[in-house]
């Protein structure tokens, strides 16, 4: 779930489906009978799951599955990098290079010629020894000062 604070920033939360409202619950089986083409519309969703369209519009984009077996892949990297034109770009074209996928970006503003970013990449593709590997060819990206993983696995 998701709750924006005053500042605009959102905050996520891991909840267990048995203690989610029965109106999100059913959004996500909405959602989920779409992406697998057994509902057409999202009139055929709703019905077929028994919520109203304004319930599945409110909830729509705040409720997504996360598969255990999908967190497990999932590597989240900081990185501080300097203030140059392609650095960002010359990194993520690595990930993407060594099969990738980045699922999310957040980079601070640049101060004093250097910017955090932090990159959730799932190394699904990868192969065994992923974010090892991963690693080690960031860390030896021109421009790139400082990178560690923060977060892997469930």
């Amino acid at each position: 779930m998701n709750d924006s604070k005053e500042d605009g920033t959102e905050r996520y939360y891991l909840v267990r489906e048995d203690i989610l409202p029965e109106a999100v619950v059913k959004t996500m089986q909405a959602k989920e009978l779409l992406a697998r083409g057994g509902a057409k519309t999202v009139h055929e969703a709703v019905e077929a799951v028994g919520i109203s369209r304004s319930a599945f519009y409110k909830y729509k984009d705040g409720i997504h599955p996360l598969n255990k077996l999908e967190r497990e892949r999932l590597v989240t990297l900081s990185m501080d990098l300097e203030h140059r034109s392609g650095i960002l770009s010359r990194v993520l074209a690595v990930i993407a290079g060594l099969e990738g996928n980045v699922l999310t970006i957040h980079q601070t503003i640049p101060l004093q010629g250097m910017a955090n970013v932090v990159l959730s990449v799932d190394t699904t593709h990868m192969g065994t020894s992923n974010a090892a590997r991963l690693m080690d060819v960031i860390r030896h990206q021109d421009g790139v000062r400082k990178a560690s993983v923060i977060g892997q696995g469930a």
